[in-house]
């Protein structure tokens, strides 16, 4: 397989992920998704069947943005071969929506998913200065502990506090239509930032089967870590090159 675009930690291939995943021959640490929902008449809008059997081949590790519409509906895929684990939900500064009769939807859920036991599936919580001592903090057993620090470190005798805190479920960041979007529904990188530290060590390898417009791999280089992206439309395959390539002359 020839790369559309390469350097030093990042590829991007051209092609249909179903096709070019197994043709690599990588195993990742983790696959970061948005794939086509399926849930319009856009043209472009139509889940690719198939690919998370792909996918399970080639990592343990799934972060997959959709709707709740879409896991439901998908739930039998996902079951075939990925556990479920957690959800971010990605509150957004504006929204959209089709319908007028339903709440503006001003959110996204990404899911994570894993394969086999969790013991051997690389998961980091990233963590986040905090503000101080809160009122979540109380008495068990007459020593204090923390509830975000979450299972049994709650009741660990010696809790010090150390300005940090587990990043929460629900993250805020603007997201990027009409401020130079490159893909309708590209992702900002402050939100991959996350998923990617969660999921992949330093200088492991993340793949973004549906690339658009190369956040995730423009995220992933700049977190350190090495990633492959497979997108299926050319245009957005030369617009995620250039910025790769900008980007890259920059850093260098």
């Amino acid at each position: 397989m020839t790369p559309y675009y390469s350097d030093s930690l990042v590829s991007l291939y051209l092609g249909d992920c179903r096709v070019v995943l197994p043709a690599l021959g990588v195993t990742a640490d983790c696959i970061i998704a948005d794939p086509p929902y399926g849930e319009t008449s856009l043209e472009w809008d139509r889940w690719p069947d198939g690919w998370l059997d792909v996918a399970a081949t080639v990592t343990r590790s799934l972060w997959c943005f959709g709707s709740l519409r879409l896991f439901m509906q998908r739930r039998d895929e996902f079951a075939a071969h990925w556990n479920f684990s957690q959800e971010i939900v990605w509150e957004k500064h504006n929204g959209s929506g089709l319908r007028n009769d339903r709440f503006r939807r001003v959110h996204e859920q990404v899911a994570h998913w894993y394969r086999g036991a969790w013991r051997d599936v690389y998961h980091e919580v990233p963590r986040e200065a905090s503000a101080g001592k809160r009122a979540d903090h109380f008495a068990v057993r007459g020593k204090p502990v923390h509830m975000a620090n979450g299972g049994a470190a709650r009741f660990t005798k010696g809790y010090e506090d150390d300005g940090t805190r587990l990043a929460p479920s629900v993250v805020r960041v603007a997201n990027l239509w009409k401020r130079g979007a490159i893909h309708p529904t590209e992702k900002p990188v402050g939100l991959l930032d996350l998923l990617i530290e969660y999921a992949c060590p330093m200088g492991g390898l993340v793949i973004d089967p549906f690339a658009g417009s190369g956040s995730t791999l423009d995220a992933a280089r700049c977190a350190g870590r090495r990633a492959v992206g497979i997108e299926l439309h050319e245009p957005y395959a030369e617009a995620a090159a250039k910025r790769l390539s900008q980007m890259f002359l920059e850093a260098s």
